[in-house]
C-alpha cells in the first residue's frame, strides 16, 4: 500500500510578525498552504484551505485521489467565500495550496500558486509543480532564462491563488511515484532563499525530520525574510496505518479556520 512517512517544520522566519503558512502531513495526505503576501487574513485563508483539504482526504480515503483533491479544493473555496460573507474584514484573503493524497494505490498532486512540490528520485531532484507566477510567465514566453528565476525582483507576483472570488482554477493530476521516492512540499519562504542544488543536497539526508529542519535552517541563515514551511515525505509500501497526522503553522491555531459548516451561507 502506497503511503507517506515523513515530517514537517514551519517557522515564522526572521522578519514576519506571525506565521501565515499552514501545513498538515499524515500517512495518506499532506498539504502546504501559504497566505498570499499583502492580502488580508492570510493565516485564515491558509489554515482553512489546509484544514478542509486534509479533512476531506481523510474522510474519503480509498476514493479516487484526483476526485478527492478536486472536491476538497472546491470545498475549501466555498469555505473562504463563506468566511468573507460572514466577516467583511476577511475580504481579500487568499492562499497558495500544494497537496498530495494517496488511496493506497495511486497518488495525486494538487497545486495553485507559488508554493512548490519536488520529487527526489535516485538522488536527482525535479520540480513537479508549476509556478503560477509572473516570473514563470516570463520564462514560458521566452523573456527570461530559467536560470535567472531565482531571486528575481518580481518573484513574489502570484497570478493564481485560492481565494473567495469567482475564479477557482487549480491544477490536479495523477503523480507517478514509487517506494523509495522522496517528496518535498514547501512554501516560497524556502525556495526564494535556497537554491535547488542545496535543496537536493539536504533532501539526501536519511531522516525526513532532519531534512525538513536543515532546509528551514538554510532559509533562516539566508535571511528568513518570509515564513518557511517544509514537509518531507518518503513514499513507502507498507500496511495500512491508523493516525490522522500533524498540524503545522497557522493551522495549529484552530481559531484561524473558517467553520466548514458555514458553507451553507454561500451555496
Amino acid at each position: 500500500m502506497l503511503r507517506f512517512s515523513g515530517a514537517g517544520v514551519s517557522d515564522v522566519g526572521r522578519v514576519r510578525p506571525h506565521n501565515e503558512d499552514s501545513a498538515f502531513h499524515g500517512p495518506f495526505v499532506a498539504v502546504v498552504a501559504d497566505g498570499v503576501g499583502g492580502a488580508a487574513a492570510g493565516e485564515v485563508a491558509s489554515a482553512t484551505a489546509a484544514y478542509v483539504v486534509a479533512a476531506t482526504a481523510l474522510a474519503r480515503f480509498g476514493d479516487d485521489p484526483v476526485e478527492v483533491l478536486v472536491r476538497a479544493i472546491e470545498d475549501a473555496h466555498e469555505c473562504l467565500r463563506a468566511g468573507v460573507a460572514a466577516d467583511e474584514e476577511l475580504a481579500g484573503m487568499a492562499t497558495t495550496l500544494t497537496a498530495v493524497a494517496s488511496d493506497g494505490t495511486r497518488v495525486a498532486l494538487a497545486h495553485v500558486g507559488d508554493s512548490r512540490a519536488y520529487l527526489l528520485r535516485d538522488g536527482t531532484l525535479s520540480q513537479i509543480s508549476y509556478d503560477h507566477t509572473y516570473v514563470q510567465h516570463l520564462v514560458d514566453t521566452g523573456q527570461l532564462d530559467p536560470a535567472d528565476r531565482f531571486g528575481h525582483p518580481w518573484g513574489n507576483v502570484v497570478l493564481r491563488s485560492l481565494d473567495a472570488g469567482p475564479d477557482r482554477s487549480f491544477d490536479v493530476t495523477d503523480l507517478e511515484v514509487r517506494p523509495g521516492d522522496r517528496l518535498l512540499l514547501c512554501s516560497d519562504g524556502l525556495t526564494d532563499l535556497v537554491r535547488d542544488d542545496r535543496i537536493a543536497e539536504v533532501l539526501r539526508l536519511t531522516d525526513p525530520h532532519s531534512a525538513a529542519a536543515v532546509l528551514t535552517q538554510s532559509a533562516l541563515l539566508a535571511g528568513g525574510k518570509d515564513n518557511i514551511t517544509a514537509v518531507v515525505l518518503d513514499v513507502v509500501d507498507g500496511p495500512l496505518v491508523v493516525g490522522d497526522g500533524r498540524l503545522l503553522g497557522a493551522l495549529a491555531e484552530i481559531g484561524n479556520v473558517v467553520d466548514p459548516a458555514a458553507v451553507r451561507l454561500v451555496r
